[in-house]
Formats: C-alpha cells, sequence, structure tokens
C-alpha cells in the first residue's frame, strides 16, 4: 500500500474559493481595463471607475478624486450610503490629498485610530476602514478610495488590484485628453476649411468689379429664390437693368472711367433696392434685380431707382451721368418661367424702355 504524500494533498475549500475569488477579481480588472482603453470622456471613465473599484474588492462605496489645484475634489462614487460627492476639501486635510501627496497607497484598518483621517468630515459616514491609491504615482492627478462599513484590513492583493485599476485609469485619462485635443484640432481644421470654401464660394459668384453678384452667382440664387417665394405664394419683381452711355464714356474717357461708371451704377442700384433683393451684374453693362414679396409695382420701384441716379447726379462730381434703361416686370407666384426665359422677358421691356427714350 502506498502511503499519500502529504505536500501534494487536494487544495481544501478555501484554497479554491480564494483562487476563485482572485480570478473573479482579475476578470473584473481586465473587464475594466478593457472599456477604459475604449472611454472617450471623464464621465465615461469615471463611471467605469466607480464600480470597477467596488467589484475587484467587494466593499462598500469606492470614490473617485481629482486633484483642482490644492483641491481634493469627490468628482464620483458609488456607495451603499452617501459619501462626499461634489465636494472638495483642502488637499492637506484630506487622506486623498495625503495618497497624492506621498504618490502611494495608504491603508487604514480603524480610521478613528488615524490622525491622516479628518474625523468630523467621516462621522457621519458608514466608513471605519479604507485604502486609497493614487491616480498615476509619478505626478498623481487623482486618487480611488475604497471603503468599508465594518473594520476591514485589505489584503496586499486587494491594494494591488486597485493600484492596477488607477494604473489604468491613468492611461484612460491621458488617452481621453489626447484625443479632445485632436478632436479641438480636428474641428477648428474643419471650420478653417468651411471657412476658406465659404471664401471661395463667395469669390466664385461675386463680381470682381462692384462686389455684387456676378452672373454665376445670380443663375444659382435665383432659381431657389423663385422656388421657395412660388412654395410660399409670394409674387416678385423681376428686373433687367442696362447703363446708358458706357460705350461713350469707355471711347472718350477711357475704360477705367468707363468701368469707374459701372462701380457707380451699382452703388447706386444697392443702395436704392432691399437688403434682401438679390442684384447681380450678369454683363459688361448689364445689371439684373430680383425682389420677391416687393410691395411696390414695377413703375414705383423704376421710378426710385430713376430719382436715386438723379440724386446722385446732382450730389456726386462725375465727368459723366449715371443712367440706366430699365425692364422691369411684375411676376406672379404661380408663374413657372424659369430664370432664362424670365431674363429674356425682361431684357425686351427693357430695350422698349431704352428705344422709347428721346434721342
Amino acid at each position: 500500500m502506498s502511503v499519500e504524500d502529504p505536500s501534494r494533498a487536494a487544495p481544501s475549500t478555501a484554497d479554491w474559493s480564494a483562487d476563485d475569488d482572485h480570478a473573479g477579481s482579475m476578470g473584473h480588472l481586465l473587464q475594466a481595463v478593457q472599456e477604459l482603453s475604449l472611454a472617450r470622456g471623464l464621465p465615461e471613465i469615471q463611471r467605469i471607475v466607480r464600480a470597477a473599484a467596488r467589484a475587484l474588492t467587494g466593499c462598500d462605496g469606492a470614490t473617485f478624486v481629482l486633484r483642482d489645484n490644492d483641491m481634493c475634489w469627490y468628482a464620483d462614487e458609488d456607495a451603499i450610503a452617501p459619501l462626499w460627492k461634489g465636494r472638495r476639501f483642502p488637499i492637506e486635510t484630506c487622506i486623498s490629498g495625503w495618497t497624492m501627496l506621498n504618490r502611494r497607497a495608504v491603508v487604514i484598518r480603524n480610521i478613528y485610530d488615524d490622525d491622516r483621517i479628518p474625523h468630523e468630515a467621516y462621522r457621519p459616514t458608514f466608513v471605519q476602514s479604507l485604502v486609497m491609491v493614487p491616480i498615476r504615482t509619478l505626478d498623481p492627478v487623482g486618487a480611488i478610495g475604497n471603503y468599508w462599513a465594518d473594520e476591514h484590513m485589505p489584503t496586499e492583493r486587494e491594494v494591488s488590484l486597485l493600484q492596477a485599476l488607477a494604473d489604468a485609469t491613468s492611461v484612460a485619462m491621458e488617452n481621453v485628453q489626447i484625443y479632445a485635443e485632436l478632436e479641438q484640432r480636428v474641428l477648428a481644421r474643419t471650420a478653417d476649411l468651411e471657412r476658406v470654401n465659404n471664401e471661395m464660394l463667395q469669390l466664385s459668384v461675386t463680381d470682381d468689379l462692384t462686389g455684387v453678384t456676378n452672373r454665376r452667382g445670380f443663375y444659382l440664387l435665383a432659381e431657389s429664390v423663385l422656388a421657395a417665394a412660388r412654395r410660399d405664394g409670394l409674387g416678385c419683381l423681376f428686373g433687367f437693368i442696362d447703363v446708358d452711355g458706357l460705350k461713350k464714356v469707355n471711347d472718350r474717357q477711357g475704360h477705367v472711367v468707363g468701368d469707374a461708371l459701372i462701380v457707380d451704377v451699382a452703388h447706386v442700384l444697392r443702395a436704392t433696392l432691399r437688403t434682401s433683393d438679390l442684384l447681380a451684374r450678369i454683363g459688361g453693362d448689364e445689371f439684373c434685380v430680383l425682389a420677391v414679396g416687393a410691395d411696390s409695382e414695377p413703375a414705383a420701384l423704376k421710378a426710385r431707382i430713376t430719382a436715386a441716379m438723379q440724386h446722385f447726379n446732382d450730389t456726386a462730381a462725375r465727368s459723366y451721368e449715371v443712367s440706366t434703361s430699365i425692364g422691369l416686370m411684375a411676376v406672379p407666384a404661380e408663374d413657372i418661367s424659369t430664370v432664362e426665359e424670365l431674363l429674356a422677358r425682361a431684357d425686351e421691356l427693357m430695350y422698349e424702355a431704352k428705344n422709347a427714350r428721346p434721342a
């Protein structure tokens, strides 16, 4: 009969239980580390840590503390009863502050036997024992605390598990900061690109000489403006305007003066029309206007433009007079003509007006 070697005796129930507890704690830690690696904000980190801190040691409460200059801010907690969530304490008077300042964990079996504990702050709570570990030992940015309602001496393994969680938390917080900085750079870059795109778009639809909308811009904007007006049941005024005497000015005074005449006409038109009215230069001496929901009749708007031109001539010292031939018509909401068709009709009205002028 063989004698069984006592050193090879089967593990006891207590050994199996300890192994199971260790495996369970490691599982909680690994799960927390994985979740922390995916966290993209501090609130998410706090949620993960407060739950994992309790699960790792089976404690009755856990706090997530952040250093705020010379204060300890109890940012979050998970406990059987309220602790200090939202409160701030001077770093020199707080056990979490001691942990951060000394850059190492602290284990206290009975808080009322330790002078580092602000007893008055703890008396309203259930806390009897605690362990506090720093978040980042090189330059702590916070601390994680575990608390027990009954006197309890945390084991080295429990402290090691909690410190491992704190180390993973430190990495996650740094990642969140880096991610936020990168995100801010992306947002800033996107804003710059949008600004540049808007500027380029504005330049592409703006007439270089006068600063009003150019032909391309007019066609782009007029289609959408007309569609919106028809949808809302609004009529509009559509006009084709030709600068009088431009060829004569160019021939006698040069194209520089001719350009000045075009600019003056654009300024007078822009000042006379409403800010919501669309004004564009679509050719050398040709302008068009689209006024949605205008109260006046075509004749009234034409009279205002003519009066504005005359006022400019009376008050501005120029070697020429500004004058225009205007073809202006009302377009009811039910009119479904295209922009091209409306321009052609307004152009005909303008030539009729030009031909009707005295020679």
